[in-house]
């Protein structure tokens, strides 16, 4: 069970990196400035384990491009869908294809279950049995190891305590100088200085504790 699953919603993880920078830097520029720094978001969903496979889903303004391109280059299988799309809500789409993903992972690997390691906030539809909260407790119920990654202020209440009590939590706002960086202001914009990702600490993250067969 020591192999990972990565699971990425990057619209979630990126919108609430947006809030939290302009709350953080009190200035609605750095809500237009901030960026996920890929590379160390990865390192810490991965915690230097094997990493089996990582899908992610997101959304195609061009200003995303590069990150989409170093995620492909790192071996990470990207889905993008067009935002505008007014018949289906923003995070419909990538939300099942995740969905979808980690239920077909959990059948290919029925006998070998593994680590899904989930990046997102959205717990929603769990009443109606639908969501990723749904799905995380299918994978779990079949002996995977669950851990969950997400904004505290995002992430929905019932699958974080879920996550705490039968997997692993990780708030990404303990991480966030790590994983987020500031480019600088745009010309013709107040000025505004650039902030480089800080250095990751793993030493404090923690991992699910794999039970000796």
């Amino acid at each position: 069970m020591d192999n990972i699953f990565v699971y990425w919603d990057n619209s979630n993880i990126f919108h609430e990196a947006q809030r939290i920078a302009e709350e953080k830097n009190n200035s609605p520029s750095a809500r237009y400035r901030v960026r996920l720094h890929f590379d160390n978001l990865l390192k810490l969903a991965t915690a230097d384990r094997t990493l089996k496979s990582a899908l992610a889903a997101g959304s195609i303004p061009p200003e995303m491009r590069n990150l989409w391109n170093r995620m492909e280059n790192s071996g990470v299988e990207v889905h993008l869908f067009d935002r505008g799309n007014l018949e289906r809500g923003e995070q419909e789409v990538p939300d099942l294809l995740l969905q979808n993903r980690m239920t077909h992972d959990c059948l290919r690997y029925l006998e070998t279950p593994g680590i899904v390691v989930l990046l997102t906030g959205d717990g929603a539809g769990y009443s109606e049995g639908q969501g990723f909260h749904t799905t995380l407790e299918l994978l779990h119920n079949r002996g995977w190891g669950v851990e969950v990654l997400s904004w505290r202020h995002s992430c929905k209440r019932r699958m974080r305590e879920w996550a705490e009590n039968n997997g692993v939590f990780i708030a990404l706002d303990d991480y966030y100088d790590s994983i987020t960086f500031l480019e600088p202001s745009r010309p013709g914009h107040p000025l505004a200085p650039e902030r480089p990702a800080g250095e990751l600490d793993l030493q404090k993250r923690p991992r699910f504790n794999v039970s000796p067969t």
